[in-house]
């Protein structure tokens, strides 16, 4: 594996393979003496560290999170693979009475269909059969059986013109108690004009982590969860001490 020969960084983020990946990286970049540094970007990732957090602070808590209004890349490709459908774009959006919920420290169990809704703008080949392409989408499942799912049929200008960005964010909750039952609110937002773009960002930051811990001897796979902050910062300690602290 490419560990073996070079420092790494990834945005591997299929959330459930996660362990075994590591574990391979791990193997792979440990025996080449290199660091990789795997899964990075907001989620899995920043918020992947938001969560850990917020379980750590309130110990007591229950944590929740939400994706979009934004377009997901990952569903957009499976609703390509659609027989029939030349283009298509996917965009996760909360359900706003959910978000609400949580808000006011409530910490209901929800499910998948109760927290987010799924929008699926569809540009059909020519002569295909609607019907067919909408149930194959809204009945796929891993991807949409689970969610309240829309699909739109537009034409290709209007994809062009309308769907050429990624936009994406959304949020991490969490709500716990701590002494004598004093109830306690964290928030975590990301709102993001496009996705790659600020992915992008997050892993320049951690190819700079990835060299800072090569260069003192370490070895093996890493997430953003094992990276002290001052390692992505471009800045010297003596200017995190100072600006930001």
């Amino acid at each position: 594996m490419v560990g073996q020969k070079f420092n790494t960084v990834d945005s591997f983020d299929t959330h459930a393979d996660i362990p075994n990946y590591f574990d391979l990286m791990d193997l792979s970049s440990g025996e080449g003496g290199n660091v990789s540094i795997v899964s990075a970007g907001w989620d899995p990732g920043i918020f992947s560290v938001e969560r850990v957090l917020s379980d750590a602070f309130l110990p007591a808590n229950k944590t929740y999170t939400f994706w979009g209004k934004g377009v997901s890349q990952g569903h957009s490709d499976a609703a390509r693979k659609v027989a029939g459908v030349a283009d298509a774009r996917q965009y996760t959006i909360p359900i706003e009475d959910a978000l609400a919920t949580v808000r006011k420290g409530k910490t209901p169990d929800f499910t998948k269909r109760q927290m987010h809704r799924r929008v699926v703008y569809v540009v059909p080949e020519k002569g295909v059969n609607l019907d067919k392409i909408r149930k194959d989408i809204v009945s796929m499942p891993d991807y949409f059986d689970e969610y309240e799912t829309e699909v739109i049929f537009i034409n290709e200008k209007e994809m062009a013109e309308n769907h050429n960005k990624y936009p994406h964010g959304g949020f991490v909750l969490a709500s716990g108690e701590t002494g004598d039952g004093n109830k306690q609110m964290l928030e975590y937002r990301c709102q993001l004009e496009s996705n790659p773009g600020f992915t992008g960002s997050v892993l320049v930051a951690c190819a700079r982590a990835a060299f800072r811990l090569n260069k003192l001897g370490r070895r093996g796979a890493f997430t953003m969860l094992d990276i002290p902050p001052r390692y992505l910062s471009p800045h010297s300690s003596t200017v995190l001490l100072e600006k930001f602290m």
